[in-house]
């Protein structure tokens, strides 16, 4: 009795503890008052070495003008030479309502003073549109988040420098400002010329907000660069990247991109008072993953009191049991059941 309470307890364990290990390793993300429940990655938005395929294409990429693929580094945007220009974007509009779009870049040169002017990330309208504005086209109608390091104006903040502009298709952008007048956010961060990979991490909800980190300084270490409520971005946009160089220079480089579509969590549900009969009974509506975790572990010991109980009431009975005959027995011999028919047990 007591090696199979021990075994069950066994087995209990090792069912609940893959689902206690998967808890803790995929934890939900929360960004601002939204919890991200999950993430589904987005085949057609993303992009890894080798880059191209035996055509020497991207099913789901284009890339052009001075742009180069060395597929075993990078999506070259610019080599670090005057007056180049490459551009880089989705062949398809992403549709996804929520997102998270993660980019590898790097951007490097011999220079230390003087190097410029930067990469643009763009979640745009229209695609492939090159122009004045790291590549692309002015009056763009959509998100442009543009790494400069080439200041072309005085400001109160540093240089290299995130800024991020959202496009109404109409107005032009002030480049010669650095685009100041429109921006919606920014931050300074020194991600030219760096010893860990340089990322930028974009996540999107749809008419909520708009939040926006960058990984510079170690490997895993994410800063805040901006967020902002309350933002909408055009319905279908494609994923773009393009870079410049002018009178300075640098390499330009894309190493990846990771685009993923974000899965909400449901908004939680007000709790409410309820008067019961049994008030410190729980409905399912009330439990949270800590209440449910110390209820399982409660019916782990419950189950373990319920073995060890009847193991000893199992021997308690055995006892009985074990007094009781030896009282017949010895009732048997002295009331005459010692002899007739019953008295040869080869009867039996």
């Amino acid at each position: 009795m007591a090696s199979r309470c021990t075994t069950l307890l066994l087995l209990v364990l090792a069912l609940l503890s893959p689902f206690a290990m998967a808890e803790s390793e995929d934890k939900p993300s929360k960004v601002g008052d939204h919890t991200i429940e999950r993430t589904i990655q987005l085949r057609t938005h993303s992009l890894y070495a080798p880059y191209i395929d035996q055509d020497l294409q991207n099913r789901w990429w284009d890339f052009g003008a001075d742009s180069y693929v060395n597929t075993n580094k990078h999506v070259r945007l610019t080599r670090p030479a005057p007056s180049q220009m490459g551009w880089l974007w989705s062949r398809l509009p992403l549709t996804s309502t929520n997102y998270i779009i993660e980019v590898e870049f790097k951007i490097s040169g011999e220079s230390s003073h003087l190097f410029g002017d930067g990469i643009a990330v763009w979640i745009a309208k229209e695609r492939a549109q090159p122009g004045p504005i790291f590549g692309n086209k002015d009056k763009f109608e959509g998100l442009g988040i543009f790494l400069d390091t080439y200041a072309n104006s005085r400001h109160s903040y540093s240089f290299p420098h995130v800024t991020a502009t959202i496009g109404d298709g109409k107005t032009e952008y002030d480049y010669g400002n650095d685009g100041d007048d429109s921006s919606i956010g920014g931050c300074s961060a020194n991600f030219r010329r760096t010893n860990v990979a340089t990322k930028l991490k974009i996540t999107y909800i749809k008419e909520k907000y708009l939040d926006v980190k960058i990984q510079y300084k170690a490997w895993d270490d994410w800063s805040d660069c901006f967020h902002v409520e309350n933002v909408t971005l055009p319905s279908a946009p494609f994923i773009g990247f393009s870079a410049m160089t002018g009178d300075v220079s640098d390499a330009h480089d894309i190493i990846s991109v990771t685009s993923s579509s974000a899965i909400l969590a449901p908004p939680a549900k007000p709790k409410t008072k309820s008067k019961s009969v049994f008030p410190s009974l729980r409905t399912s509506d009330d439990e949270d993953p800590e209440g449910s975790w110390f209820g399982s572990m409660f019916k782990i010991f419950l189950f373990i009191g319920v073995c060890v109980g009847g193991y000893y009431g199992y021997l308690e009975y055995k006892r009985r049991q074990a007094f009781a005959g030896a009282g017949n027995f010895g009732g048997m011999g002295g009331g005459g059941y010692g002899g007739g028919m019953y008295a040869n047990s080869k009867r039996f």
